[in-house]
């Protein structure tokens, strides 16, 4: 019976001071993505969104980054991510062929719903690739997030902890 007694007493945690409770996170990663853009015309129009990431996490060589990305480069980076790391990758938001199709009613891809409806799609998964752990030693992932171009020739790598 002294067993039972003892093993049913409650942990006791220190009390949270302020510092804990209102401190900065110990480890944070927040990405972004908003203000789509539309550029170009007739058949070279796309739109671009911006990508704003703010993070302490060691391994990332910029704290704070913003680049601009459209959506055949998020394609490029879920390509790069299934080929050479060993995470599952989650899906991209559809590439909505049936909004490309002539004489419809809106602007196809370019209607604002649909560019709200693919933009919070791809923050969602950015933020899932990005916040896995393996994810984030993969050169593509670092060079998607942070570097103003995506050099698609690059050498794939893993990224060493600073």
């Amino acid at each position: 019976m002294a067993d039972t007694i003892a093993d049913t007493r409650r942990l006791f945690s220190k009390p949270q001071n302020l510092n804990d409770a209102y401190g900065p996170p110990s480890n944070f990663l927040e990405i972004d993505v908003s203000n789509p853009e539309t550029v170009g015309v007739g058949r070279t129009r796309f739109t671009t969104y911006e990508i704003r990431l703010k993070t302490n996490l060691p391994i990332f060589k910029l704290k704070e980054s913003r680049v601009r990305r459209r959506y055949s480069d998020f394609q490029w980076l879920r390509g790069e991510l299934e080929r050479d790391s060993k995470v599952v990758v989650p899906p991209l938001p559809g590439k909505a062929l049936s909004r490309q199709l002539p004489f419809r009613g809106d602007d196809g891809i370019f209607d604002d719903s649909f560019i709200e409806e693919r933009r919070a799609g791809l923050e969602q998964f950015l933020n899932k690739v990005a916040g896995h752990p393996l994810a984030q030693n993969e050169r593509c992932l670092h060079m998607f997030l942070q570097d103003e171009s995506v050099d698609k020739t690059y050498t794939p790598s893993k990224i060493r902890q600073a």
